[in-house]
């Protein structure tokens, strides 16, 4: 052992001995041990977001420029624990006079997708868009526009939880999906988003456009999948 480290050693026990005699002299026998930490305490359960919170958090929403133009807000329609969930782009004009998604041809055309060709009501699904008002002449969502309303679509799925997504064209899949899609050649895949089954498909609107009996097929197809997927468990 190094001699330096040896001798300092000793010291410290000469000194330790040292300090047990006086403290037996004045009685000490033992010393009182630390109180134990108490356990931390539990942390509260988060509370489940519900639509109602997402909304008043939303309020009457000025954050971006679509503001400006919107008679109101259309935050979203259905049952609050829908199984299966439709995302599509931006309110149109009867959507923003009205303050409800999807009502109008296009609208009208996804409720008979729903009722007529799925079998189940409207009111059993969930639907809202990307953004929340109308963007000018019907015009895609610009990039600062969605991701000012993107914390409020989270919110929604978050909130209703559903088992499957139908994405409904373009913009509403490629926010969904972080990447530029394709629609007409993606739409029918199976993708994910934060772990729920998502469904890809065209959107009512285009369908209107391009009213071929291939896309009226696709969409059904898409459709028909998404409902057997949620009935899957």
């Amino acid at each position: 052992m190094d001699p330096d480290v040896a001798g300092e050693a000793r010291r410290l026990l000469a000194s330790a001995r040292l300090l047990l005699t006086d403290l037996a002299e004045e009685g000490v026998e033992e010393f009182p041990r630390a109180p134990a930490s108490p356990p931390p305490a539990p942390r509260p359960s988060e509370a489940p977001v519900r639509l109602e919170d997402v909304q008043r958090e939303l309020g009457d929403c000025t954050r971006c420029g679509l503001a400006s133009g919107r008679k109101q807000i259309v935050f979203g329609d259905g049952n609050p624990d829908a199984e299966l969930m439709f995302i599509g782009e931006g309110p149109g004009q009867e959507e923003d006079r009205r303050g409800l998604p999807f009502v109008g041809r296009a609208g009208e055309l996804l409720t008979q997708m729903i009722e007529k060709g799925l079998g189940i009501s409207r009111s059993d699904v969930y639907i809202c868009n990307i953004v929340k008002c109308r963007p000018p002449q019907n015009r895609t969502p610009l990039p600062d526009e969605v991701a000012t309303c993107r914390p409020f679509l989270d919110g929604q799925i978050s909130a209703v939880q559903p088992k499957v997504i139908v994405a409904l064209g373009k913009p509403a899949s490629s926010l969904l999906l972080g990447r530029d899609v394709a629609i007409t050649r993606e739409r029918g895949t199976w993708q994910q988003y934060r772990g729920i089954p998502l469904m890809p498909t065209l959107h009512p609107a285009y369908v209107l456009r391009q009213y071929t009996p291939e896309n009226r097929r696709h969409v059904w197809e898409d459709l028909k999948a998404a409902l057997a997927r949620c009935r899957e468990g």
